[in-house]
């Protein structure tokens, strides 16, 4: 059996509060996407914008890409995962990850250790927890004394894991309902997904700058490009899927604490692989091969160029969005 095709969409819109987002999502479900997919790092949670999805259109599914696994205790994360799932039965999908050593240990205080290890701790206590079973267990990296949901999770979620090697999409596969993926070509897609195992849900976001002006797509290409892949999971992924060579030049640059030199050193190339640009046509075929490669459920995060310009592409990439531009 084939996992189905969705179209998601990343949330919540840059420059747009939050108390403004109901007619955007509804529109968004009027124009054929099928989920919203919320990030968390250095903005809103992860969960509140869900919770506004939920009562707004309950039509939508709603999925988290992703819940770093590292920032909220277990019973805190188990509760608010069933709360979501109370507010849109059925219709909320949790993507889990390690998030990154500058989120959770730069910013919050807590130490960056064995990263895959509390991932998979995390996954099976919450398979425990959510049915309300009383958990007491010993974890390799943490442990849980005689907790119980009180009102207990009546359809178990998806449990979908972030991966970026081996390891970890082998992991979202056998323990997880899929892998979210992101930072990573269309033809990038076809080497990471054979890891996770067929039959799963692939999650990708995909960053969307929709301009045709060249010279601001790499000047916003390259900036976010440097501010990510020199974060050391980031790094280690490219170098795995063979952009070593291609990246260290930035790298170097970017150890020595030359910014700038860092980011002119990302080639133009990279910036086109990475980032889905040009005009509407062009956007929608580029998001069209990752689906081709492997991913099942696209879910654009558009970079920002200002409301009008944001409001427009979430209509020009829509499902059933025109052909024509």
């Amino acid at each position: 059996m084939s996992v189905p095709a969705r179209y998601g969409i990343t949330v919540p819109f840059t420059d747009v509060s939050l108390q403004d987002h109901r007619e955007w999502y509804e529109e968004v479900a009027a124009l054929g996407y099928t989920d919203v997919w919320s990030a968390e790092a250095g903005a809103t949670d992860a969960f509140t914008p869900l919770a506004l999805a939920a009562a707004w259109t309950p039509q939508l599914r709603l999925g988290t890409a992703i819940v770093p696994a590292f920032t909220r205790g277990a019973a805190t994360l188990a509760q608010s995962v069933a709360a979501v799932c109370q507010a849109a039965p059925g219709k909320f999908a949790l993507g889990l990850g390690t998030s990154s050593d500058v989120i959770v240990e730069r910013w919050n205080g807590i130490p960056f250790v064995k990263p895959y290890h509390r991932v998979r701790d995390v996954v099976r206590f919450l398979r425990a927890a959510l049915p309300g079973d009383k958990v007491t267990a010993d974890y390799e990296t943490f442990s849980v004394r005689g907790f119980r949901l009180e009102v207990p999770v009546a359809e178990m979620p998806p449990i979908l894991i972030a991966a970026l090697r081996p390891g970890m999409l082998r992991l979202a596969g056998r323990e997880g309902d899929g892998a979210i993926i992101n930072w990573l070509s269309a033809d990038d897609v076809k080497t990471v997904v054979p890891h996770v195992g067929e039959d799963k849900e692939i999650v990708a976001g995909i960053f969307v700058l929709p301009s045709e002006d060249v010279e601001l797509v790499r000047f916003v290409g390259r900036r976010a490009i440097a501010a990510y892949l020199n974060v050391p999971v980031y790094a280690a992924f490219h170098e795995w899927l063979g952009r070593g060579e291609q990246l260290e030049p930035m790298w170097q640059a970017w150890r020595a604490g030359d910014r700038a030199a860092a980011t002119a050193a990302i080639p133009d190339s990279l910036i086109d692989e990475l980032i889905v640009h040009g005009s509407p046509s062009e956007c929608r075929d580029h998001l069209a091969r990752y689906a081709a490669n492997g991913v099942t459920t696209p879910a654009p995060a558009i970079l920002g160029l200002g409301v009008d310009v944001l409001r427009q592409a979430v209509r020009d990439l829509a499902p059933g969005a025109s052909p024509a531009d």
